[in-house]
């Protein structure tokens, strides 16, 4: 196995458990009808890592699954950070714009997962509490942390794979 390999694999397996250990330790705000998991700031990492698309998907996945997720939100949860990864690594050029991706569809998927799986009435109301908060984690705290680690001498957006 060449060591490019290696490296994505455990960058991978890194963001999956930063995601996963941040979401159970801010596990009180991480989950329900108003939610702002500080995990999410993870979701811009695509933007300099193709990596953590899968890492993100994993530790999403384990999250839901260790918190006692609704098997729905463990399922749809996980397609909406896989989904929003996915569009954030192509809209990596433009960091305000690929904050979007992650708030979109945990806004929308999130929204229907609060409605139809834990009965949380006010469809438009989960989706807008659930896309605030993301937006919060995304903007406030994700694209910063972009920003700081693209001056650190790492893999630049456009010039990486």
């Amino acid at each position: 196995m060449k060591h490019s390999k290696v490296r994505a694999i455990c960058l991978g397996a890194i963001i999956a458990a930063l995601y996963t250990a941040l979401t159970l330790v801010f596990q009180p705000i991480s989950f329900q009808q108003v939610q702002m998991r500080i995990s999410e700031a993870f979701t811009l990492l695509p933007v300099l890592f193709p990596e953590a698309v899968p890492g993100l998907a994993i530790g999403c996945l384990l999250s839901n699954l260790l918190a006692g997720a609704n098997p729905y939100d463990v399922v749809f949860g996980t397609l909406a950070t896989l989904m929003a990864a996915v569009l954030t690594r192509r809209l990596r050029r433009d960091h305000w714009l690929a904050a979007l991706p992650p708030v979109i569809c945990n806004g929308v998927i999130i929204g229907l997962v609060l409605t139809y799986a834990y009965g949380i009435d006010a469809l438009w109301l989960n989706i807008l509490t659930v896309s605030l908060g993301q937006a919060v984690v995304c903007y406030a705290l994700g694209v910063p942390l972009v920003k700081a680690l693209s001056h650190t001498g790492l893999p630049q957006p456009g010039r990486d794979k």
